[in-house]
């Protein structure tokens, strides 16, 4: 199964992909330039910056070809060249190496170049949760090379949304709820949402793109034995049984499993993982334990992403 691309390749993004080097294992479009929300007019949604994410299997080799093609996207750091450029994506925050502000085809772009490898260990295991949280919600997929790993991934982050969502929510609640859960786990513990961004942001991402989050989630809802879907009636029920919950938290990414791990386990006494999230599972507030793991991912990350922008963002010179 890969991520369905939602519309045919527009004539603009074809013209975007075609200013890059091509050795691109996945791109795609995400964010207020690309669907609408909530709020929002047609007019307004023209005129917002259009995010891209570049997955490529060597960093190195195509920054070299991408300053030789678009050098005056680069900031100060051009001069650095291609392999210390790399080194920063890969040392620094969540992997990702953005250009800004970008002047393309009559629109401003922003575009982060990830390696494959890095990629999918934070699809895998929630590392950072930046590009696998992007993910959750429905994007533009441009470009999807045969990588089999690549593919797995993919559909194992929303696999995992899902497990994670359920064990925050009640036993019976809407689709609605449950994409409202999703969209909100990358944005968990993320300060920006106390202190600059838009308050209703997930609410605003949910509510104009439903048959987008049921065309990228159906066929996961549809094969998952511990939930029953009614999708006529946009309504579901979840196992909330201590077995049930057992088996979710033993599914759980390996970061989340190791942030409640930490919030449940006293120091010193180093508890095998599977003893831990058996406790967790039989605890009547099981849900709220997950959320303050996720709120401890998410934040941990958000705080080195905040220290390499202060280091690092410049607009291009």
């Amino acid at each position: 199964m890969t991520l369905p691309a939602l519309q045919n390749t527009s004539v603009f993004y074809r013209r975007i992909l075609s200013q890059f080097p091509q050795d691109i294992s996945l791109a795609f479009a995400y964010g207020s330039g690309v669907f609408k929300q909530s709020g929002t007019t047609q007019g307004q949604m023209g005129k917002n910056m259009v995010d891209f994410v570049f997955a490529v299997d060597d960093p190195v080799t195509w920054h070299t070809m991408n300053l030789i093609e678009n050098r005056k996207h680069y900031s100060f750091l051009k001069y650095l060249g291609p392999k210390q450029i790399s080194n920063i994506q890969n040392e620094h925050g969540a992997g990702v190496y953005f250009n800004t502000l970008i002047p393309a085809d009559g629109r401003l772009i922003k575009y982060g170049v990830i390696s494959t490898d890095t990629l999918v260990d934070d699809l895998l295991h929630w590392k950072t949760l930046y590009i696998a949280g992007r993910l959750h919600k429905p994007v533009r997929i441009l470009l999807q090379s045969d990588n089999g790993k690549l593919r797995a991934a993919l559909v194992g982050n929303l696999k995992s949304a899902v497990t994670a969502s359920f064990l925050m929510l009640p036993e019976s609640f809407s689709e609605e709820d449950l994409f409202l859960q999703i969209a909100g786990l990358s944005y968990s513990g993320d300060f920006r949402m106390v202190i600059g961004e838009d308050k209703s942001k997930v609410s605003n991402i949910v509510k104009d793109n439903l048959q987008h989050f049921r065309s990228l989630y159906n066929s996961i809802l549809q094969e998952c034995p511990q939930v029953v879907y009614k999708p006529q009636q946009g309504k579901l029920e979840v196992d909330k049984s201590p077995e049930g919950q057992f088996t979710q938290l033993m599914a759980l990414p390996r970061t989340l499993q190791q942030q409640i791990t930490r919030l449940v386990d006293p120091p010193g006494k180093n508890r095998d993982v599977e003893e831990i999230l058996l406790q967790v599972a039989q605890d009547p507030d099981c849900g709220s334990v997950v959320q303050q793991g996720m709120v401890k991912t998410v934040s941990y990350s958000t705080k080195k992403l905040l220290k390499m922008w202060r280091g690092w963002r410049r607009k291009p010179s």
